[in-house]
């Protein structure tokens, strides 16, 4: 990344003042006693200040002022308190004039709380900022030094690697399986040079920025796409594209590669990009995605390519598998696998919640920047797919494109990267035009970006669609609940046998057929089933899933957190009161406001809180019980639930979804399930699915199969011992 650093010890006093360095540097005396920097920093505030009165929010190029602002006073105040030029009088009249610039931009930070990051000493500050420095100095009379009157770009050292580097055993095996693995192209793919004419001397990143603050006209912001193939020809059997999903697609097959999708969450984002993938070629794929999502992207592999194999880095890789198409990590680990990641010869790249990298200081989203350069270098013609995934890529200001836009190589540093600059230096304008704001937007659109909201596709979708997220238990409480799964499956083929043994009749145990193993096997879970309801010590059916759902109840509310930066409002559904409890202790954290609603609440209580959610904006998010809130609740603020624990019935999980989905809701709505995957979680959301077949039949003439008569809890006890079995138990 390209930058230029401004630092606060630089002065700009007189020939003699102190705090000049080692550095040569007069002033020529102005009218304006011994300071007259200090009216221009008075007349710049200002205009600052009217900016942040008029909107709340700075846009780019004042929040650059501010900077500069606060920078160049704190400079003038050191000279001043040191210098032997000025009397006692003045340097009290002086300092006194500095504290009310100081005073403006607190309060104007205090409009815009975002701008105190600007005042951090690690914040960086561009060659833009240093411009304004040297003008508004020029200005005052200074004479500056040769190093200050250029401003020149500095090539960011490359950061070194963290120091706890692994390289997994299946790393070094495709290493010696291919010695010849990940050529560096870098040399093959020269960046093309783009004459710039009109805009050689412009400052051109505030003005892109502030083209999507001011240049919209109303429109959406989202490229033109191609319109949907007459045949589908990239899903695979048993799935469909919607019509959203096939025009993205189609624009990667005709040889788009770079995208900000930011459809909301809900519209297939996933699957789109690994489809787009799989039309451009672009394996091995690298995904980097949230760690509550990782083990949903190996299932939507599965799914949606399942002629391409997907590998989940956990911890430091042991499990990993190097020779797969497609490579998950998560943001959390990332930092440990960066030595091998860039040598692996990926073509694509996703990045998922992209605005996870929005602060370009932080080493997360230096490590992703420092990875999409090396995959952008190492792919043949420098082209490899690249894709940023997220429903908000602005979470403070339009600042928080910029990283996105360099992760995707639209911009190099603060300027546009060659592609981009020429389709500006095609428009004709530049930012002294009036029409050039429009065009900017315009221009960076065409670089990829693709924003669909649930209202602009209704007709794509489903009134109403469950989709399950299964997540990770890697955690101490993830491994007890493993353990006690396997001692639960021990103890019903413990029963199983005995049963055997008692219905044998010869000297040698009997040898189950088909038909009996079944019938062996359902008495053997409905024996277990009916010991665990009366049962108030020990491990049973109804505990484990109990303790998966306090498992799940960080990882739920993390991602309803995450829903709620995307779509906004969002009704959180659990069934026990600690996992409820969690929940709202993440969100408070995350300074999201709750209401909540529970089966100890009055009447007056319960209506307050749904009147609060429907009708305060601030209001975020209703952390509901599935017993006390799944009947007679009207909750359709939101269009997106979150289910942290299953029900035990289909009509229960039903009946909290539709506490949105109602008469009066004019938006699709998403049910999110979140599944503890290689659990009994798994299979308990299948039997509820299966569950809803008799429903279906029977009041809604579908065909579609019915599952068994058992419960739930005994399904789940019926495959948990069929498992243990099969697998030699």
């Amino acid at each position: 990344m390209a930058h230029t650093r401004l630092h606060p010890s630089a002065s700009h006093g007189r020939s003699g003042a102190g705090g000049g360095g080692n550095r040569s540097r007069t002033r020529t005396r102005s009218h304006d006693e011994d300071a007259p920097i200090i009216p221009i920093l008075a007349r710049k505030v200002r205009e600052v200040e009217a900016k942040a009165q008029g909107k709340g929010k700075l846009g780019p190029t004042n929040r650059t002022k501010f900077q500069v602002i606060a920078l160049l006073m704190r400079e003038e105040r050191a000279r001043v308190k040191t210098s032997a030029d000025v009397s006692d009088a003045d340097r009290a009249e002086l300092l006194k004039r500095l504290d009310g610039i100081a005073q403006i931009l607190a309060k104007t930070a205090a409009r815009d709380t975002s701008l105190i990051t600007l005042l951090e000493p690690d914040a960086s500050v561009s060659s833009v900022a240093q411009r304004f420095r040297r003008d508004w100095l020029l200005e005052s009379g200074a004479e500056l030094s040769p190093d200050e009157l250029i401003i020149t770009r500095e090539v960011e050292a490359k950061p070194e690697l963290p120091e706890n580097q692994v390289i997994p055993q299946s790393v070094k095996a495709r290493q010696l399986a291919n010695p010849f693995l990940a050529p560096d192209f870098s040399q093959a793919a020269p960046q093309p040079v783009v004459p710039v004419r009109r805009l050689a001397n412009w400052e051109l990143l505030g003005p892109l920025l502030k083209s999507f603050e001011y240049g919209s006209g109303g429109q959406s912001a989202s490229m033109s796409l191609p319109e949907v193939p007459a045949i589908d020809r990239f899903s695979p059997k048993g799935t469909e594209l919607m019509p959203h999903q096939a025009r993205f697609i189609e624009s990667a097959r005709l040889g788009h590669r770079t995208y900000l999708l930011a459809d909301e969450p809900g519209l297939g984002k996933t699957a789109q990009s690994l489809l787009a993938a799989s039309v451009a070629g672009a394996y091995p794929l690298l995904a980097i995605v949230p760690n509550v999502v990782k083990m949903n992207w190996a299932r939507e592999v599965e799914l949606w390519t399942p002629h391409r194999r997907a590998t989940v880095i956990h911890g430091d890789g042991n499990t990993l598998d190097a020779f797969a198409d497609v490579v998950i990590v998560n943001y959390d680990v990332l930092d440990r696998h960066l030595a091998w990641l860039g040598t692996l010869g990926f073509r694509g790249m996703v990045v998922d919640e992209a605005h996870f990298i929005k602060n370009l200081q932080s080493q997360r989203s230096r490590h992703v920047l420092t990875l999409a350069e090396q995959i952008r270098r190492r792919t043949p013609g420098g082209n490899p797919l690249l894709m940023a995934l997220t429903g908000t890529p602005l979470i403070n200001d339009v600042d928080d494109f910029k990283a996105i836009w360099q992760f995707l190589g639209w911009l190099d540093g603060d300027r546009p990267a060659p592609a981009l600059m020429r389709k500006l230096e095609e428009s004709g304008l530049t930012p002294a035009d009036h029409g050039f704001y429009p065009e900017a937007r315009a221009s960076v659109i065409d670089m990829g970006i693709v924003r669909r909201r649930k209202v602009d596709v209704a007709a794509d979708l489903p009134a109403k669609r469950i989709a399950d997220l299964p997540v990770e238990l890697d955690d101490d409480l993830g491994r007890s609940i493993q353990k006690a799964e396997r001692e639960l499956a021990a103890r019903l083929v413990t029963r199983y046998r005995a049963l055997v043994a008692a219905r044998s009749t010869g000297p040698k145990p009997m040898v189950p057929d088909e038909e009996q193993r079944a019938a062996f096997v359902r008495a053997v879970a409905h024996a277990e089933l009916e010991e665990s309801k009366g049962a108030t010590t020990g491990e049973n059916v109804f505990t484990m899933v109990r303790k998966i759902g306090q498992a799940k109840a960080g990882l739920a509310a993390d991602y309803a957190a995450q829903l709620v930066r995307s779509v906004g409002k969002v009704v959180f559904f659990a069934k026990h009161i600690d996992v409820m409890d969690t929940a709202e202790d993440v969100f408070a954290k995350r300074e999201l406001r709750t209401v909540s609603l529970r089966g100890d609440q009055t009447a007056l209580e319960r209506q307050a809180a749904i009147d609060a959610f429907n009708n305060d904006p601030d209001v975020a998010v209703a952390v509901c019980s599935l017993t006390a809130a799944g009947v007679g609740v009207n909750l359709q603020a939101s269009s997106n639930v979150v289910l942290a624990e299953l029900s035990w019935t289909a009509a229960e999980q039903t009946q909290a979804i539709d506490r949105v989905h109602r008469i009066g809701q004019d938006e699709p709505v998403t049910a999110w399930r979140i599944i503890a995957a290689h659990t009994i979680d798994a299979r308990i959301a299948e039997l509820i699915g299966s569950k809803q077949g008799l429903a279906a039949r029977a009041l809604d003439g579908s065909d579609e199969e019915i599952g068994s008569g058992e419960s739930v809890q005994e399904s789940a006890l019926v495959y948990l011992l069929n498992q243990a079995l099969d697998g030699g138990l």
